[in-house]
């Protein structure tokens, strides 16, 4: 039987980058990917002859900076151009340029002014927030030195701001995001944007309690020392995969990739490697699954060995989908009105308003699509001209909200939705779909088959405040071990959750660092 020190379970970024971080502290690591390639969610692929996808992401605003420098990745805003956004109303688009609004086109002075001083707020409360990011949450009846000081770090960083700014950031921290725009905005346009940014990829609207939490979350991104920055780096996303996979190499790791696994072994509580779908044993004292949480312990492992209680939190976690994705192939670059042709390399949002986006959302409480869809849209073949032919031009979207238990059912509500989204689209870039070459919309239910991602969820679990922290992905699992001695977790369903940041994975390889292997 082949022995390793650790099997890492999935060769998406987070995967690579716990190999990567276990491999450079002198493990022997294995990983194994079911699909032929590396790269998870970011893989790409021909979806039309000549043009290609770069995978479900399409920009990135949440790599953590000391994972990229620790990894060695190069993927920072150095290497690509901080993104603006612009945001597409009735009318004259409003465009936010450097890290998420540092200056704005198209609104008055008083309006710029009034986004300048919220931004600082909200920017300085998810600072709070962050210190707890790249860090293993606190464990109840557990609490460390490392703990403590991190906490205490985050109260100072309150006090310093006054009594005020303190009692503001407990006031707001479980607010909706609508309450709080109204607060400070007029401009619908700037309310849509923030709403949008909010409830992106999580089954809430802007009117929905905690929604706040879901830009705080996006704020935690930090590009060149600016946060809320966005960026495509150079050589576009499909770039992104390779930096994590040449990371894992140089630190001695071994890839294999269309190596399924059927099961974990584990014997009275303790892991003891996987077997393949193939038969073949591979041992390890450690096992790294940087899948979904469900897809690890619901068809991964003999629930006997996690206990019946254990095996029905993970059963209930929220992981249903409210995300399509659509890739255009174009035989030429579309033109959005009112936008300057220097902004269509940025990110497009479709979001008139805060009332537009809860419109959208209403619909999917009750599993049907919305009508009249908001989304984010990038032309990707701007940044990487290889993803489409000379002339060409493909565009990604991001279109919520269509819930992955849609009451018609996905092969009747497809061809519905697709129209209606590049109704949208025809409305803010007159003449496109007499460009359109090839159209493929990917639903939660596509995502979920094509990625091995229950439920079609980007995040592998809602981001709200009963799966985040202490509770993510359950409460028995939060701190990346999991009640399966030697069995860790380390996919986006771990604490701090999704996006292209690499901390599940590289938080879970130093727990198991420092801990030794141990629970």
């Amino acid at each position: 039987m082949t022995s390793y020190d650790a099997i890492v379970i999935g060769a998406g970024h987070n995967g690579l980058a716990a190999a990567a971080k276990l491999g450079g502290a002198g493990r022997r690591v294995l990983v194994l990917e079911a699909a032929n390639e590396p790269g998870g969610a970011m893989r790409g692929r021909e979806f039309s002859p000549g043009f290609r996808s770069a995978g479900l992401a399409h920009l990135v605003n949440r790599l953590d900076a000391e994972v990229a420098r620790d990894l060695g990745l190069g993927l920072t805003a150095g290497t690509g151009t901080m993104m603006p956004t612009a945001v597409l109303g009735g009318g004259e688009p409003a465009v936010l340029r450097g890290a998420y609004g540092e200056m704005i086109d198209g609104v008055s002075a008083a309006e710029a002014k009034a986004f300048a001083a919220l931004r600082d707020k909200l920017t300085f409360q998810a600072g709070i927030l962050k210190r707890f990011l790249r860090r293993a949450p606190p464990q109840i009846g557990a609490i460390s030195m490392g703990d403590i000081r991190t906490l205490a770090g985050a109260g100072l960083g309150v006090l310093r701001k006054g009594r005020a700014e303190g009692r503001d950031f407990l006031r707001m921290l479980l607010m909706n995001v609508a309450d709080v725009a109204d607060e400070y905005l007029a401009d619908d346009r700037l309310k849509g944007l923030l709403a949008f940014d909010a409830t992106l990829g999580i089954h809430l609207g802007p009117r929905s309690p905690t929604s706040l939490l879901g830009l705080y979350y996006r704020l935690t991104g930090d590009v060149a020392g600016r946060t809320g920055g966005q960026f495509i780096p150079e050589g576009g996303m499909a770039a992104i995969a390779p930096a994590f996979v040449r990371a894992a190499e140089k630190a001695g790791v071994t890839i294999r990739c269309g190596t399924p696994v059927g099961r974990i072994l584990a014997d009275r509580g303790k892991a003891g490697g996987v077997v393949l779908a193939t038969g073949e044993e591979i041992s390890a004292p450690v096992v790294v699954s940087a899948i979904h949480p469900q897809a690890t312990f619901l068809t991964l492992v003999d629930p006997a060995e996690s206990g019946t209680g254990f095996v029905r939190s993970v059963r209930n976690i929220r992981s249903f989908g409210n995300v399509a994705k659509l890739d255009l192939a174009l035989d030429r670059r579309p033109a959005f009105t009112g936008l300057p042709e220097a902004d269509h390399g940025g990110r497009i949002v479709v979001s008139r308003s805060m009332v537009h986006v809860e419109n959208a959302f209403n619909p999917a409480k009750y599993g049907e699509f919305s009508p009249d869809p908001v989304m984010e849209i990038v032309l990707p073949s701007l940044a990487d001209p290889t993803l489409a032919p000379s002339g060409a031009c493909t565009l990604s979207a991001l279109v919520q909200y269509a819930p992955y238990r849609l009451k018609m059912g996905w092969e009747a509500g497809k061809p519905a939705f697709l129209k209606i989204v590049l109704d949208v689209l025809e409305r803010h870039a007159p003449g496109i779909g007499k460009t359109i070459v090839a159209a493929e919309l990917s639903t939660p239910v596509d995502i979920e088959a094509e990625y091995n991602l229950p439920g079609g969820h980007w995040h592998h679990g809602e981001l709200q405040p009963d799966q985040l922290l202490i509770n993510r992905p359950t409460g028995a699992a939060s701190g990346y071990a999991t009640p399966i001695e030697g069995l860790y977790l380390a996919s986006a369903g771990a604490h701090p959750g999704g996006g292209i940041s690499g901390l599940p994975g590289w938080n879970a390889a130093r727990h198991i660092i420092s801990s030794g292997g141990r629970r």
